[in-house]
């Protein structure tokens, strides 16, 4: 596994303010979709080692040693950034999370209640319409404007993109911004119905802004 000799530089270990067991709330979150996936705790070694190893690694309470997160289920957290508060005793770390799942309990987060049910875990808008658009294509309902699209096919589905992206030129062509914010929310939808439609994931795009931006 690599290091991450830039985040080494970036985060002072010893200037963290751990508690008085030598600890540090970990916040971990998806890296593409902002994700909440678990909270853990960490002392400075667990932290060393996570910036040497480029793998999350935490500190257990109750077995009262170092674990490395996935080492056992093969659902390891590859670091893409640590940040730290203004207070410096709690973290951040954005991670890619290997097998989509975070939880003990198989759950993509830890996060996955409200009282006694089951919810998925909040997202950035996106991902959260996404999982509404994808969950009416597993599971249809006749009277559903996304199912009755799909049920067109692409010759419905992408008909509306092409209206949808003639009304973005349109409102910016006006300079309206309540209208280019509803356009583009309109075309933002339109556009997850062909992705779903097609089983493209949303984080496979996520992914391809992310190669481009860096």
């Amino acid at each position: 596994m690599a290091s991450l000799p830039s985040l080494l530089n970036a985060v002072p270990v010893d200037r963290i303010r751990y508690n008085d067991h030598g600890l540090v709330p970990a916040i971990v979150q998806d890296h593409l979709d902002g994700t909440v996936l678990m909270m853990a705790w960490m002392n400075s070694e667990a932290l060393r080692q996570t910036l040497a190893t480029g793998e999350t690694w935490f500190w257990s309470r109750s077995r009262q040693s170092l674990w490395h997160k996935g080492a056992t289920s093969g659902h390891t957290q590859r670091v893409q950034t640590i940040r730290y508060d203004c207070d410096s005793d709690a973290l951040l770390l954005t991670v890619e999370q290997r097998g989509e799942v975070a939880c003990h309990t198989g759950e993509r987060s830890c996060f996955h209640q409200i009282g006694d049910d089951r919810v998925l875990p909040p997202a950035d808008t996106l991902s959260q319409v996404f999982a509404v658009v994808t969950q009416r294509r597993l599971q249809p309902d006749p009277n559903s404007y996304t199912c009755k699209l799909m049920e067109g096919g692409d010759n419905k589905i992408l008909k509306k993109i092409g209206e949808e992206a003639a009304e973005v030129v349109m409102a910016c062509k006006d300079d309206d911004p309540e209208a280019i914010a509803a356009e583009v929310a309109d075309l933002f939808y339109h556009t997850l119905v062909a992705l779903a439609y097609h089983q493209v994931d949303l984080k496979s795009v996520y992914r391809k802004l992310q190669d481009r931006r860096r």
